[in-house]
């Protein structure tokens, strides 16, 4: 998901965005530890998107 997108959406959406992908990223390491994963590049994908719902949450808040 690119930054640009991420600020299209309104903060309801940002917060549930950012629930849905700790979930994911849990799954993702439970997946890891029974070695069940099939692309190890997806928990860095799903990092580095929470880090970006998170500044742009953080964005918006100094703003205000």
């Amino acid at each position: 998901m690119k930054v640009n997108e991420i600020r299209a959406l309104s903060t309801e959406e940002l917060e549930s965005n950012l629930a849905d992908l700790k979930k994911e990223l849990f799954n993702l390491r439970f997946q890891n530890a029974t070695n069940q994963l099939e692309n190890p590049m997806r928990i860095v994908e799903v990092k580095k998107t929470i880090a970006k719902v998170k500044t742009v949450m953080a964005e918006r808040k100094l703003a205000e």
